[in-house]
């Protein structure tokens, strides 16, 4: 099983105490590899991976599409998932 790309991403966990709201961002990366694509908790068979996409929010970053047959996964990206949305239409498409 050999790594093709990897892409950095967060997720933001809200925690609210008496006082306040607290956004934190928990960093992860998603890992793109010959026969499936991982997350922190999922793993995608690369049969099951339909396409891939990414929209730009502001100036803030973007979020990445991932397509699959079970439906589309929204990742959190601050930095372009172009470089790994090209990897995947290179070696899959």
């Amino acid at each position: 099983m050999e790594l093709i790309a990897e892409q950095p991403y967060f997720k933001v966990e809200r925690q609210v105490n008496s006082l306040e709201q607290i956004d934190v961002e928990d960093p992860r990366t998603l890992y793109l590899y010959e026969d499936k694509v991982v997350t922190k908790h999922r793993e995608f068979p690369i049969e099951d991976v339909l396409d891939m996409s990414y929209r730009f929010i502001g100036g803030q970053g973007g979020l990445l599409y991932l397509h699959t047959a079970k439906g589309v996964f929204s990742y959190n990206v601050k930095t372009s998932p172009e470089e790994f949305v090209q990897a995947y239409r290179d070696h899959f498409k």
